[in-house]
This record gives structure tokens, sequence and C-alpha cells, in this order.
């Protein structure tokens, strides 16, 4: 019997130490599904599909994984992920937060630096790894500059960006809170810029408003970026903004975090 208990009480809790952690089962708040939605293995409309969720179903919420994806149990016990648009499901209770954000009083979820710390070092850990553009997203062999960026939130955080520089400045742009002067942004911070036409500042328009993306990297702070962009470059690299072409390129940066 005592051992039938023990075993029961490792089945829900894991403790390490004096802490104890909980499932995230555990915390899961209930939903229902609107208009039948998409489940799919990743949390990023590439991923594979388990197949449609039906309209009047009922879901746990795992977790929020980001704005735009909960991670999900429907009632045969399957765990994907959905949208978390109100257009495809709506929420009954309180959604978890992930372990990587606190709430604030507003209800907003917002990141700490330790989860900007995070996705940094995941991101360093990838120097010298070289460029290949349209870089295979299933591997991290070598990268192309929204790959990279991809993979560090990915490995940092467990969140799954949009997989191409100009789908991130969407995304960021969703979030809100984006600048036109990269002397304005926070470590961690995106950072987009339009296409290479030269070194001077003359090269390139005053007014960037409606220039196309076409290229992403991670604001370290100190005018530093964190990215990769050529062959010839070496890969994954640091690079200093200002006074360069990098500084006259720059459309605009944000956070990919709330």
């Amino acid at each position: 019997m005592k051992k039938q208990w023990t075993m029961m009480l490792l089945a829900t809790t894991i403790t390490l130490g004096s802490t104890t952690f909980i499932p995230e089962e555990a915390q899961a708040a209930s939903a229902v599904i609107v208009s039948s939605v998409n489940l799919r293995s990743e949390p990023n409309t590439s991923a594979a599909s388990y197949g449609y969720v039906s309209t009047g179903e009922t879901v746990e919420i795992l977790s929020k994984v980001n704005s735009y994806w909960y991670k999900v149990r429907t009632s045969s016990g399957k765990v994907g992920y959905i949208s978390t648009s109100s257009r495809y499901v709506s929420t009954t209770s309180t959604v978890p937060v992930s372990t990587s954000t606190t709430a604030s009083s507003s209800g907003t979820v917002t990141y700490s630096s330790t989860a900007v710390s995070k996705v940094i070092a995941a991101g360093k850990a990838y120097l010298g790894t070289p460029y290949e553009y349209g870089s295979d997203r299933s591997t991290t062999y070598t990268f192309d500059c929204s790959d990279f960026v991809r993979q560090a939130f990915k490995d940092a955080l467990g969140v799954t960006l949009p997989s191409s520089s100009r789908t991130q400045g969407d995304y960021v742009k969703s979030i809100g809170k984006t600048s036109t002067n990269w002397h304005d942004l926070k470590p961690g911070d995106l950072m987009f810029f339009m296409s290479y036409k030269g070194g001077s500042a003359s090269n390139y328009p005053s007014n960037k408003a409606g220039q196309t993306i076409t290229h992403v990297g991670i604001y370290l702070g100190d005018g530093k970026i964190l990215h990769t962009y050529s062959k010839d470059s070496g890969g994954v690299r640091i690079d200093s903004i200002a006074g360069r072409h990098w500084e006259h390129r720059f459309i605009f940066g944000g956070s990919a975090l709330r």
C-alpha cells in the first residue's frame, strides 16, 4: 500500500531538492471550439496536422505558447497546438502562463529579463554555424537569418516564431511597441532590415515605411546585433550597427515577446 501511494505521488509531482514541479496538464484551463480548427504537431502553420477539432468540442488548454498558439489536449486525449483566435476557440477560465512568462495585474503576459537572456544565450550557442539561404527548418546544421532567429527562440523558450523575416516582422508588429530608431531597442528585440544598396546612407530612403523586409537579427544591446546573412561572412556572428550599412538599412525593431 505504501508503495502504491508513493507511485501516485510521483505521477502527479516531480520533486527536486525542496522544489516541487507540477505538470502543466494539472493546471489546464477548459475551452470550447467555436469553429472547426486545425490541430498541429507544433505551434506553427507549417507543422504536420493531426486533423481538425470539431465545432462544439471541449478541449483543455495546457499552456499559451505565444499570442498565436495554445497547447491543448482534445477530448480523445490527443495533445497538439491550435490557434488562439477567438474565431476558433472560446476560453472558459484563465489560461495558464508558461514558466518563462509572468502575468501583470492587467492580465497581459510579459516575459522576464531571464527569458531574454535565454534567447541571447541560445543564439550565441550557434556562433559560426554556416549560412544557407532557405535552410532546412528541421535541422541546425545551417541557418538563414530568419531560421536562426526562430531556432534561438525555440531552443530558449519553446516558442516557434513564423518562418520568414517578413512574417516575423508582421508578428512583432502585431504585438506592438516597435521603433524605427534602433537606439530605442532593448536587448533581445528583433531588428528588421531592407536589402543592401551600398555602404552610404544616401543609398537608402529617409522614409523607410513600406520598405520590404529582407533580413532579421537579434539586438544584443550596446550597438551589437547577433545574426547570419551570407556564406562569406562566416555564418552566425555579432556585428556593430552604428555607421555601417546595417544602420542605413534598418526599418524597425521590437520585441517578439509580450
